[in-house]
């Protein structure tokens, strides 16, 4: 009855609690079966205790049994789609089995009500009934899985005296605690300069929206303008006032989690350690099926349950797609939350529909709060005719804004000039940056990065930064940049994009590979971002690649097709607001519903019975991300050293996963493999750990300047003679 009593509070959040507590009751019905009690006694045979439950539970309640059944038969193994092919046994199939006779005694000792009432808290969608079926059936699911986890985590715990690693209820933070904590920073920002005069108004301004009943809102404000402290400071009101329980930030990239993470916990002063959980997928779940195996890596963020959570897109879209134990944990922790979606604009068009669909259900049905968040709004929202406001079906209705004249604001942080200078080769690109003291050039690919950098690394002042490179060391470059830049020093400095999302620093030059036009102005915010300069004298230069060894990948091309589109026929200022959103309108509007939800999601719900949710194929077609990346961890300094060398030997993971995470870098699966296969890359003890922690063992595959050159055939071929 513990696990009905924890799912029922955990359900309390969305107003579920009545069926969480009945699939708690019933999860385990199985285990009333003499075969079950011989199991414990010894008997190796292996005994089905899940379906028992999922059965009775369509005997007890018709119109709502197969709410609780997918989650109580897939409770262990995951959830199951209905019927047809899927990679478990189907509900149905499950349902029709052979099982050991129940013991009647389960109905004297498991106080099961004889009827359920239908939720009341569901707000039908008249496109999406089905989805919103799934939906829930997930959330359930995530009370269960959280609920069963934790009493018997609590269960060893006290059967083998050890002490809990989780903090007592009540014991942290509260909100009301940050919320103080947050306001003395405040006090401290001075509006010494116009721009951080606007910065002040802005944040004046968001706060006082606070009050606004929870549900969809947008806060668009130029790079600069302060959006992540505004949007903490927003979010932290505005749970306080409605009772909603954490913040959630979602972050694009993994690269800028930790950066995130650090200004909040800076913000949050004495709470900011123990308040602020980062969680990514920076490891993969260990892959074997052994339940303590798994256990062992999670235990620090597998359930959000903390007050701050920052994170990335793909884990957050991921699990609320998922239909893993393991992933889905937390998702009952991200209702009646505040979701901040940060740079909105990048979610991935394949599954942009999707992705609409599951935030407008967050703010629907369970009491989120969903605050899109970005310079470059992108344009989600349904047609209203009524108001003249174009959009697509499916998109987000009741968007309010939070930021103070957005159009406005553009003008007033205005601090570049951006204009398309053609087409460049390498030959008068690297010219053009070679009699620049400081300049930052932002390109398509990896490789063009390195081959820039090579080509004036013999200048003083010169840096190079990718995704190739650990965090560690891309912040050992970034600091170095930044003190060259702040002394006046030669600076320049070659990346990859993922300097646009939020990096701190401030060039009097950028160069711009060709891309979306949303990247464009993410580019803009790296130049003149304190407006030390005039804007006539800050440029963001646009070129083309005119070497064709450096293409980019067919989606950033359609981005940058676009981009190109829209300005032939835009006479002003190319980031300005209506040249964004006829970039918008023209890459989601005019794409069509297949493209913007590429595998058909939508549209395998749309046909589905609540009998037949598809939960695993669900789960198996939804990817934020085509390619599967695979971390392998870079021995960088001693910390990392250290870190390694604690694996050999401790039981638990002891926040190990987390000292790791600074000297990740993620490669592509095919790239995993070829260093695998070389033997440049070893497990740390592979019988504890399996694959979890995968190690560079050649050192000589990581060089200083340029990162891991897992994709040089030369090195790759010689790593094998060098261990």
């Amino acid at each position: 009855m513990a696990v009905g009593d924890l799912a029922a509070g955990f359900a309390q959040a969305f107003g579920g609690e009545q069926l969480a507590a009945c699939a708690g009751l019933l999860h385990d019905l199985g285990k009333y079966t003499n075969e079950f009690q011989s199991r414990l006694k010894g008997s190796p045979e292996k005994v089905d205790h899940s379906t028992w439950g999922a059965r009775i539970a369509l005997e007890r309640y018709p119109s709502l049994g197969y709410l609780l059944a997918y989650a109580i038969a897939g409770h262990h193994a995951g959830l199951a789609n209905g019927n047809g092919e899927g990679r478990r046994t189907s509900l149905q199939e499950r349902l029709a089995a052979e099982l050991p006779k129940l013991h009647p005694q389960w109905q004297d000792e498991l106080p099961v009500p004889a009827a359920l009432p239908m939720p009341s808290f569901i707000k039908p969608h008249p496109e999406r009934g089905m989805f919103q079926m799934a939906f829930l059936v997930r959330m359930l699911f995530s009370c269960l899985v959280d609920a069963d986890f934790l009493d018997t985590e609590a269960f060893y715990n006290c059967v083998e005296g050890r002490p809990t690693l989780r903090p007592e209820s009540g014991t942290g933070p509260t909100l009301t605690d940050l919320k103080a904590a947050l306001d003395l920073h405040l006090v401290g920002f001075r509006a010494d300069k116009p721009v951080n005069q606007i910065r002040a108004e802005i944040l004046q301004h968001v706060r006082a929206q606070a009050d606004l009943r929870p549900g969809l809102f947008s806060l668009t404000v130029p790079t600069g303008g302060g959006k992540t402290l505004a949007s903490l400071a927003f979010a932290l009101d505005h749970a306080i006032r409605h009772g909603q329980q954490r913040v959630i930030f979602v972050i694009p990239f993994t690269s800028i989690v930790e950066q995130n993470a650090a200004v909040f916990r800076q913000a949050l002063g004495p709470w900011g350690e123990s308040a602020v959980l980062e969680h990514h997928s920076a490891f993969a779940d260990d892959p074997r099926d052994s339940k303590e195996a798994r256990d062992k890596v999670r235990l620090a963020m597998e359930n959000w349950g903390a007050p701050i959570i920052v994170t990335t897109a793909v884990q957050f879209f991921e699990s609320l797609f998922a239909d893993r134990p393991s992933k889905c944990r937390k998702l009952h922790h991200i209702a009646n939350s505040v979701v901040i979606l940060d740079e909105a604009q990048t979610m991935p068009l394949k599954v942009l529909r999707p992705c609409v669909a599951a935030l407008d259900e967050l703010a629907r049905n369970y009491r989120s709060s969903v605050v899109l968040c970005t310079a470059t709004q992108p344009a989600l929202k349904a047609p209203d005719v009524a108001a003249g406001v174009e959009g697509f079906e499916g998109g987000l209705e009741n968007v309010r804004e939070l930021a103070p004249e957005p159009a406005k604001l553009f003008e007033q942080l205005k601090r570049v000039t951006v204009k398309h200078v053609g087409a460049l080769d390498d030959a008068d690109l690297l010219s053009q940056l070679r009699e620049r003291e400081q300049v930052l050039c932002i390109v398509n690919n990896r490789r063009h990065a390195r081959a820039l950098y090579q080509g004036m690394a013999d200048l003083s002042g010169t840096y190079h930064l990718t995704t190739l490179m650990c965090a560690a060391h891309r912040s050992q470059v970034l600091a170095t940049a930044r003190e060259a830049l702040k002394q006046g020093q030669p600076c320049r400095l070659v990346s990859t994009a993922l300097i646009e999302a939020g990096v701190d620093v401030a060039f009097p030059t950028v160069y711009r590979a060709e891309a979306g036009l949303d990247s464009i102005a993410q580019a803009a915010g790296r130049c003149n971002r304190e407006g030390r300069w005039a804007a006539k004298d800050s440029e963001v230069r646009i070129f083309a690649n005119a070497n064709e060894d450096w293409k980019a990948p067919p989606e950033l091309r359609q981005f940058a097709d676009v981009t190109r589109e829209v300005l032939r026929n835009h006479q002003g200022d190319p980031l300005d607001p209506v040249a964004i959103e006829r970039y918008f309108k023209q890459l989601y509007w005019q794409k069509g519903g297949n493209a913007l939800d590429y595998w058909g999601l939508l549209g395998l719900l749309k046909g589905a019975k609540i009998q037949s949710l598809p939960m695993d194929t669900l789960a198996e077609k939804f990817k934020m991300i085509d390619s599967v990346q695979m971390p392998v961890i870079i021995p960088f300094d001693d910390e990392a050293r250290d870190a390694i060398r604690d694996l050999q030997f401790v039981d638990g993971l002891q926040g190990i996963s987390r000292r790791l995470q600074r000297y990740l870098v993620q490669v592509p699966r095919h790239g995993f493999e070829a260093l695998r296969k070389a033997g440049a890359i070893g497990a740390v003890r592979p019988e504890k750990w399996g694959d979890q922690f995968m190690v560079l063992a050649n050192e000589s595959l990581y060089e200083r300047d340029v990162g891991l050159s897992w994709d040089n055939p030369v090195f790759i071929a010689s790593s094998a003679l060098v261990i």
